[in-house]
């Protein structure tokens, strides 16, 4: 386990320094391709029905998690057997390319820069790059909302939960993490094409991010003073509002952050055209700015960081315990 946090580490700080560069191959647009190829095989081959489609969609989920953890687990073993330097620059090299703080920094200040300027059509566009909602008929505050909601709850997912999975099990674990995701992601939406196809996806999605989001939301209240924030504030919105949200894992990063900010996020919004009413996280001390987009980013980093410290202090701790118990 030491050398998968060693390259948790090392792989954590590229990603801070350089993040995802548009021109590199991204394992994740790989796992995107085959999900896309997947589901058009799969829906061939099962009936039109909804058995039909739950059947696809469990075969389309195993298909997916299996080939993008067989993969990386046969690349590394080969590697392994010929040189362990090698594989273990791979190791920080896949580690860097499964986080993702910088890249969702930099996408969610695209955003930030246009409400900067005023331009509310091209933060409409940058906003809708990152959110599954419509973003047409947002307005500012609805924008920059939108924004700070993504973060929030992409912490989670995008940073938190990838590097647990890494420090327990490296890249492969760090794969099957992924794969589950970016599923969710793509057929995971309760609308009428995916509605059967995607459940299982969804639900398996939901079990394996069930203990992650528990404790990036405890980190992210533990997290708040360092970014300049208030923790009990952020501590009593946790409590309170984190299960204000459909899926039983997205609402505790946002309830975290909507208290350490002091703003209302959530509430209803507009998906494929339809509304759909949903509860809100936080309270309106004072309205969603596009400087939240900052703060919100300066929160994720620090716990981030306050999440590798946390990871290195367990195994410490486990080591020490360890030794004890056999003097």
């Amino acid at each position: 386990m030491r050398w998968n946090l060693l390259a948790l580490t090392a792989g954590f700080a590229l990603d801070l320094i350089f993040g995802d560069p548009r021109w590199l191959y991204h394992p994740v647009r790989a796992i995107g391709f085959l999900i896309s190829r997947g589901e058009r095989a799969f829906r061939r081959v099962f009936p039109k029905t909804e058995k039909g489609e739950l059947a696809a969609g469990v075969f389309l989920a195993v298909f997916v998690v299996f080939v993008s953890s067989v993969i990386p687990f046969l690349i590394l073993f080969l590697v392994w057997r010929v040189n362990t330097c090698l594989a273990f620059v791979l190791c920080v090299f896949w580690d860097y390319q499964l986080l993702a703080a910088r890249s969702l920094k930099a996408e969610s200040m695209r955003v930030y820069e246009a409400l900067k300027e005023r331009d509310l059509p091209k933060a409409r566009r940058a906003v809708s790059m990152i959110v599954g909602r419509d973003t047409e008929k947002l307005d500012e505050e609805g924008v920059a909302k939108a924004a700070v909601e993504t973060v929030a709850e992409n912490t989670s997912d995008g940073v938190i939960a990838p590097m647990l999975f890494l420090a327990l099990g490296g890249p492969v674990l760090g794969f099957f993490y992924k794969a589950v995701n970016t599923l969710d992601s793509m057929v995971g939406y309760k609308n009428e094409k995916y509605l059967y196809f995607g459940r299982f996806s969804a639900k398996l999605d939901d079990v394996l991010n069930w203990i992650p989001a528990r404790v990036s939301g405890l980190l992210m209240v533990l997290a708040s003073p360092f970014a300049g924030m208030s923790m009990g504030q952020a501590l009593r919105i946790f409590l309170r509002d984190r299960k204000n949200h459909a899926s039983p894992n997205s609402a505790h990063t946002e309830a975290a952050a909507a208290g350490a900010l002091g703003v209302r996020l959530a509430g209803n919004a507009w998906y494929f055209g339809k509304l759909y009413e949903k509860p809100s996280i936080g309270d309106p001390l004072r309205a969603v700015e596009h400087e939240d987009i900052r703060r919100v980013n300066r929160l994720m980093y620090a716990v981030s960081l306050l999440t590798l410290i946390g990871i290195w202090a367990v195994w410490f701790l486990c080591i020490g315990v360890t030794v004890w118990l056999y003097r």
